[in-house]
């Protein structure tokens, strides 16, 4: 009689222990993400996705991996705002590793992206398909819009220096801050238009003429990270897991970008 309670006990424990695994398993999490432009249309293709099959929920927040904008990541988190995961360029991301806002060792490269340019639709298509090409077109162009994210601060900051026109250019070349680039051009505030690919080509009134020359081009990685001092790091992987499967490649390249999937 002894043997069988105490078998009875042991039963017991380890069903409930079993339960309590499975029920850490299905835990419904609150996950905050804050995610930069160029991953942003995948991301919005994916994560209704990602909250069918786990049961979370995703709460979103978009701005600029660089930069001083109200609405820029670094400066949401310099503000205090409480974020799970953070997806922005591997430059940025780097800079938050090293001022303590993201956990050092958990990066993940999710994509990769170059950038491009595009124009208002029905209005002539410059050439920017050569250094020389591009070179011109700059020159030529009546007004100019880039990012104030990453691919912006490498044309200010390199290429046009590069490329011998920064000084010719400045007083038609614009920043744009807290807005896509392609907005502006859509509603005919800039002649020409540079921004990550995966930010120009969803907009019906552009069209885009390219990216910019190999020679010349920048490959950047979006990549993730998890938030020092988050509740929610399992989730949070859970994600970075998702955006990294085989099974969602395909999206991701439809929103041009190069996806990095896990090996």
């Amino acid at each position: 009689m002894i043997k069988v309670s105490a078998m009875k006990r042991s039963l017991f424990v380890a069903s409930t222990a079993l339960l309590l695994f499975f029920s850490s398993l299905t835990h419904a999490a609150e996950l905050r993400v804050i995610t930069s432009g160029a991953f942003t249309e995948a991301y919005k293709k994916l994560v209704p996705e990602f909250e069918k099959q786990t049961g979370h929920k995703v709460i979103s927040s978009f701005g600029a991996s660089v930069g001083n904008a109200p609405d820029a990541i670094p400066t949401r988190l310099a503000r205090g705002e409480k974020f799970d995961l953070v997806i922005l360029s591997d430059g940025g991301l780097e800079a938050l590793v090293k001022s303590g806002y993201v956990i050092k060792g958990s990066r993940v490269d999710l994509v990769r992206s170059q950038i491009g340019a595009a124009v208002r639709k029905g209005t002539p298509k410059p050439d920017i398909s050569t250094v020389e090409a591009l070179t011109k077109t700059l020159l030529d162009a009546k007004s100019i819009a880039y990012s104030a994210s990453a691919s912006g601060v490498y044309l200010s900051t390199e290429l046009f220096q590069k490329l011998g026109v920064a000084e010719q250019i400045k007083d038609k070349a614009k920043r744009i801050v807290s807005e896509r680039v392609g907005a502006v051009v859509a509603r005919g505030d800039a002649e020409l238009g540079f921004q990550q690919v995966s930010e120009l080509i969803y907009f019906k009134e552009l069209d885009f003429i390219g990216t910019l020359p190999e020679s010349v081009q920048q490959t950047i990685f979006f990549s993730a990270g998890l938030i020092d001092g988050s509740n929610e790091s399992a989730a949070a992987k859970q994600l970075i897991r998702f955006f990294q499967s085989p099974e969602v490649a395909d999206v991701i390249r439809k929103t041009g970008l190069d996806p990095v999937t896990a090996r």
